[in-house]
C-alpha cells in the first residue's frame, strides 16, 4: 500500500555533493520514522542517517558533519544532502520508512518499506 521512490543517484567527484530525495505515495498510511540506509560493494548495508516525525536525528559516525538528513511531513518526503563526499561514500542509497497502514476499518498495520535504491558513485 506504500511505495518509496528515491531520486538523486548520481556520479560525482571526490569533495562534490548531492541531494537524495525520497518520496512516500500510496493511501490510507501515516509515516513515523525515516531513514536513509546504504551499500557499499562488498559489505553490509548499514545505517547513514534516521529522522522521526519530530526531527530528531541520528548520523552513522562516517558521515557527521557532513551529511545532514531532513523531512517535509506534509509531502512525506525525506532528504539526505551530502556534502565533502568520499570514495567510500560509493554505495547504492535506499529509502526506509515505518508507519501505520489502514488497512480495514479500525484496522492498522505497523509496517516498514525500502525504496529500490539509488546509486551514489564518487570517483574522478
Amino acid at each position: 500500500q506504500v511505495q518509496l521512490v528515491e531520486f538523486g543517484g548520481d556520479l560525482v567527484q571526490p569533495g562534490g555533493s548531492l541531494r537524495l530525495s525520497c518520496a512516500a505515495s500510496g493511501s490510507m498510511f501515516s509515516i513515523k520514522n525515516m531513514a536513509w540506509y546504504r551499500r557499499a560493494p562488498g559489505k553490509q548495508r548499514e545505517l547513514v542517517a534516521a529522522i522521526t516525525t519530530s526531527g530528531s536525528t541520528v548520523y552513522a559516525d562516517s558521515v557527521k558533519d557532513r551529511f545532514t538528513i531532513s523531512r517535509d511531513n506534509a509531502k512525506n518526503t525525506v532528504y539526505l544532502q551530502m556534502n565533502s563526499l568520499k570514495s567510500e561514500d560509493t554505495a547504492v542509497y535506499y529509502c526506509n520508512a515505518d508507519g501505520e497502514v489502514t488497512v480495514a476499518i479500525d484496522m492498522k498495520r505497523y509496517l516498514e518499506f525500502w525504496g529500490q535504491g539509488t546509486l551514489v558513485t564518487v570517483s574522478s
